[in-house]
């Protein structure tokens, strides 16, 4: 017949007590008793899965206090990734989205003025965008309609000029184009008489004219008929732009190929006093 000791005087269970204890009642998985020692009363098999439950919440304890003393990356290292990855971000945005150009002249005032800077859409010649009559557009020189454009004598700093405006951080560093508006397009016929300017016979009306100028400024043309895949350009004052009214004895007899065309001007972005947006493609 089985005798059950009293408790000590302390109130804890004596050893031979431990022996026929409830199973969970005075000890837990982690602290060596009865259940985590795998005793006749602790039921044999859920032994195991206790144990094994407590491995895995101190390996994930570890896992964690691991990780949260895990040291960052140095500066020296975090900074040129981050100016990498900037870089990059700009060049994609270049390449497929926004180029930046300044504007060098007055030829198109007061519409762009001199010193601004204006945001190319290059994504619009890509989605099957084509030049229209009325449109401003930033083109490449298509050869004589400016002159030869200086270099930096200082290595270092035509070496840095030459990277930013590669990524399209800086205005493109040869500097060898040129923003007009887009008057006729291949297959129309343009011509200039007095003070009016007409496209296959009809008036244009032009509000966007410098004060003060008309459409001719004096100097009468055409008819020309544009070539295809070729757009007829001038500038907005009209008397201070040397467009395609003065290269008419050039390649495309003063009209512009469109494969020169880099893409529309959407807005004036520089300086803060003079934003403005034409819209997507110029309008």
């Amino acid at each position: 017949m089985a005798v059950n000791l009293p408790e000590t005087p302390s109130g804890a269970p004596n050893a031979s007590a431990d022996q026929h204890a409830v199973p969970g009642a005075a000890y837990g998985p982690e602290s060596g008793g009865p259940e985590a020692s795998g005793g006749p009363e602790s039921g044999g098999p859920a032994i195991s899965g206790g144990r094994a439950e407590a491995r895995r919440a101190r390996g994930s304890r570890g896992r964690k206090a691991g990780s949260s003393a895990r040291r960052p990356r140095p500066w020296w290292i975090e900074l040129p990734v981050m100016a990498a990855v900037g870089l990059l971000v700009a060049l994609l945005i270049k390449t497929c989205l926004f180029q930046v150009f300044t504007i060098p002249s007055g030829s198109m005032e007061n519409t762009l003025r001199i010193g601004d800077r204006v945001g190319v859409n290059k994504l619009a010649p890509l989605t099957g965008w084509e030049p229209e009559p009325g449109q401003p557009v930033v083109f490449k020189d298509p050869g004589g309609w400016l002159p030869p454009q200086p270099t930096d004598p200082n290595p270092f700093t035509d070496t840095v000029s030459s990277v930013l405006s590669f990524v399209g951080l800086v205005p493109p560093k040869d500097d060898n184009y040129l923003v007009k508006r887009v008057i006729a397009t291949g297959g129309q016929t343009v011509q200039c008489e007095g003070s009016t300017l007409t496209v296959d016979g009809r008036k244009v009306d032009e509000p966007y004219l410098h004060p003060g100028d008309d459409s001719c400024a004096g100097l009468d043309f055409g008819p020309v008929k544009v070539p295809s895949g070729y757009v007829w350009v001038e500038g907005d004052h009209r008397s201070d732009s040397a467009d395609s009214r003065y290269h008419q004895h050039g390649p495309g007899g003063g009209a512009v190929p469109v494969d020169n065309v880099v893409g529309p001007v959407s807005a004036v972005v520089w300086p803060l006093n003079h934003l403005d947006w034409f819209g997507w493609t110029g309008r």
